[in-house]
């Protein structure tokens, strides 16, 4: 089985412009997603619609590959790269360009999903480690079948734990917070960029529900490895902190 993958990447973020392009520890953030992804896999690119970036790729030796400017999800980006790229890959794997910290682990975990012939997409899970952390509606949950397909995810807190303390939730089931890294069969990706936007992807805005919602089949796969996303100016600055300790 063949795998690529795509790293989407703007420069025009709302919170933090620029960030593909700011420095961690000497090397900009999509430098450090770039190598950490080519670990794993020898076909790698960056999908991009600005050509600082582009440049900034090509300039430490990676390929990058322009896409449109106005994609309205990172799905949809992979998908023009994939076709502009012409790459005969049966699976293709999306990394965030803003996690400069995913592990090999998780994406040879991601991989292994593959390996059943019934997944169409793979995505990644870990167990919360603080109800606090479960409170958070910016951190997804997931609802996972005993095969480990998502039933649902949702911003709320699922599953309600009736009967128990607030205090006893966590000890009382496994809450499973969503890592926003996905793999996709070929024909699966082509397929899920056509679809409209579901009633359940607008309440919760929440992209993989309108996947679920036209019945396609999400397994995930479960990782302890806790990833750093960087969104702000102060996650970068938390990032380096990380960076220190390592």
């Amino acid at each position: 089985m063949k795998f690529i993958a795509i790293i989407p990447a703007r420069y025009a973020s709302t919170r933090f412009p620029g960030k593909p392009l700011a420095v961690l520890g000497g090397k900009t953030v999509i430098q450090r997603v770039y190598e950490q992804v080519s670990s794993v896999l020898s076909e790698v690119y960056v999908a991009t619609d600005d050509e600082r970036i582009r440049e900034a790729v090509e300039h430490f030796g990676g390929r990058a590959v322009m896409t449109r400017s106005d994609h309205k999800s990172g799905t949809d980006r992979i998908e023009e790269a994939v076709e502009k790229i012409g790459s005969d890959a049966d699976v293709i794997i999306n990394v965030q360009g803003d996690e400069p910290f995913i592990q090999p682990s998780q994406i040879e975990t991601l991989m292994g999903l593959f390996d059943d012939p019934s997944t169409q997409i793979g995505t990644l899970g870990k167990r919360f480690e603080s109800i606090e952390a479960v409170e958070n509606p910016n951190s997804p949950k997931i609802v996972s079948d005993r095969r480990g397909f998502a039933l649902y995810f949702s911003r709320s807190v699922i599953p309600y734990i009736r009967g128990k303390e607030h205090d006893e939730w966590l000890q009382s089931y496994p809450f499973l917070k969503h890592l926003g890294i996905y793999a996709y069969r070929r024909e699966v990706l082509r397929e899920v960029t056509h679809l409209p936007q579901s009633s359940l992807e607008k309440a919760e805005s929440l992209e993989q529900l309108r996947w679920l919602e036209n019945g396609y089949r999400i397994r995930v796969g479960l990782t302890d490895v806790e990833t750093v996303g960087i969104d702000t100016p102060a996650d970068l600055e938390r990032a380096l902190l990380l960076l220190d300790k390592q």
